[in-house]
């Protein structure tokens, strides 16, 4: 998506020392209203008992603004909420337009009661190239941004954003915005088209002045349901938001994606046939990572096919899954200006059982990096009907690579024609004290679904240290293959279970 492209250029407008100016008018609030912690499920409940009705839209003007008239607009930070007090977060709106044609009711919460945050054009700066536009009661900002202290005393510095259907973004200190997440995904992939619920009003708790944490409550409404979602988001080397939600259903609803992750793949060492380009990779995420219910622990390396690519990894109460950057030398990408080694991983990791489902994962075909083309997910078992509702929790970290979980790391996965025939596969998996000296004392699973496959020639890399599996693929007439490799050691698995599929180009 391109909006990709105007969160990065947003984003560099916030790294700025907060300063406090008697000029600068601020966030102006609303006459307060009782708020507490069912309002916003008790809101979205009897919202789910009437028709939905979209939200208005902004004036014609505001929608028309090109990507070039939206960029003149900005936040002046001065006029953050919080801004000269002892509240240890800094609140940033942005404006409506351009991608974002309705606006987003945000509220301020203190004491038990609720003011709403008037829009007010004077929080902003525009430049002789922003156009006049009307102001009216329709308007709303889109969005909003979080700072906080991360790295230095009295530097601000932005860790999360909230824009965009039900979208919001995070990083770890000291890293790049990538991936996204998302409240909710309904019917991602269907041949119908898929249904984009909105996170329509926020409410933020004002934090005590010594607290770690802030907490976020966001209303969510769409066609086929509404939801009610507190996040608790505590920032540091890893970002941390633990989510609670429940969904109210209007209609019956059967293809449900609860904490989804959207990224981009383009190429990587697996397939760069279709791209001339000087970087040897570009990726905000190389690998789906999902550690099931029964103890397994799988690594499934992304793919930009030329077909839409549904995956469905079945599973009973999954300990956690997540989208991983684990390339993070800059020789991978070799571009100063993305940065890609520096985006972070988002792990999810439920906090009650979740029962029967699958994993989820959508590869969309695109040919540009602006386009968000991966999508993850996971998708219970059984129809959510009509007048009921389904409670969730988990947590999402976003930073480097989640903890290991005791077996040995897929680093990095490389393919590429042989001249006598067949396609070689190579996957290097981490160092590990574990890893004999001698490694034919490992036994090499290699398993293809059509076709046939090599026995394999397991060496040591000298540069990771760990060892490297080899093996050729014959696929034969075949244009479609699945594959499942795993090192074991004295019957017990060791590596990470491999899964990749392969498509003819």
């Amino acid at each position: 998506m391109l909006r990709r492209e105007l969160l990065a250029s947003l984003a560099a407008l916030a790294a700025t020392p907060s300063l406090a100016f008697a000029d600068e008018p601020g966030v102006q609030l609303g006459d307060a209203t009782p708020f507490g912690r069912e309002t916003v499920s008790d809101r979205a409940r009897a919202m789910a008992a009437e028709t939905y009705t979209p939200r208005p839209l902004i004036p014609e003007q505001w929608r028309n603004l090109t990507y070039d008239q939206y960029r003149k607009i900005w936040f002046d930070a001065r006029n953050a909420l919080w801004e000269g007090t002892d509240t240890p977060q800094r609140v940033d709106v942005f404006p409506p337009g351009l991608y974002f044609p309705q606006g987003v009711a945000t509220h301020v919460v203190e004491n038990g009661q609720s003011r709403p945050l008037k829009f007010d054009m004077g929080v902003f700066d525009t430049t002789d190239k922003f156009p006049d536009v009307p102001i009216d009661d329709t308007l709303g900002y889109s969005g909003l941004r979080l700072r906080a202290e991360t790295e230095r005393k009295s530097i601000f510095q932005e860790y999360a954003v909230f824009q965009g259907a039900s979208y919001f973004r995070g990083i770890g200190t000291g890293q790049t915005y990538g991936l996204s997440a998302r409240g909710l995904a309904l019917k991602t992939g269907d041949p119908m088209g898929e249904e984009f619920p909105d996170f329509v009003s926020f409410w933020l708790e004002q934090p005590a002045p010594d607290a770690k944490n802030v907490v976020i409550h966001a209303l969510l409404d769409s066609l086929s349901c509404t939801g009610a979602y507190r996040f608790d988001i505590t920032h540091g080397q890893t970002l941390s938001m633990d989510i609670e939600a429940e969904i109210f259903a209007r209609n019956d609803m059967g293809h449900v994606g609860i904490a989804p992750l959207t990224s981009m793949f383009l190429f990587d060492d697996t397939d760069r046939q279709r791209f001339d380009d000087f970087r040897p990779a570009v990726h905000d995420s190389d690998g789906l990572l999902i550690h099931n219910g029964a103890g397994e622990v799988i690594w499934r390396p992304l793919a930009n096919p030329l077909n839409l690519q549904i995956s469905a990894f079945g599973d009973m109460d999954p300990k956690g899954f997540g989208l991983c950057q684990r390339s993070r030398a800059f020789s991978q990408f070799n571009d100063l200006e993305a940065n890609y080694h520096e985006r972070p991983s988002v792990w999810v990791t439920p906090k009650t059982g979740w029962g029967r489902g699958t994993v989820t994962l959508v590869e969309i075909p695109a040919d540009l990096e602006i386009y968000d083309n991966i999508v993850a997910y996971w998708r219970p078992s059984g129809t959510i009907k009509a007048g009921d509702s389904h409670a969730m929790s988990y947590r999402l970290d976003w930073g480097n690579d989640p903890a290991p979980a005791g077996a040995l790391e897929v680093l990095n996965t490389a393919a590429g024609g042989r001249p006598e025939g067949g396609r070689i596969f190579t996957i290097d998996f981490a160092p590990d004290a574990r890893v004999p000296d001698d490694l034919n004392a490992l036994t090499k699973i290699i398993r293809t679904s059509v076709g046939e496959v090599s026995e394999g020639v397991l060496q040591r890399n000298p540069e990771t240290g760990g060892p490297r599996l080899a093996f050729t693929f014959y696929p034969g007439d075949a244009t479609l293959a699945e594959f499942r490799v795993q090192l074991r050691l004295n019957g017990a698995a060791l590596s990470e279970v491999w899964l990749y599929r392969w498509t003819a180009t």
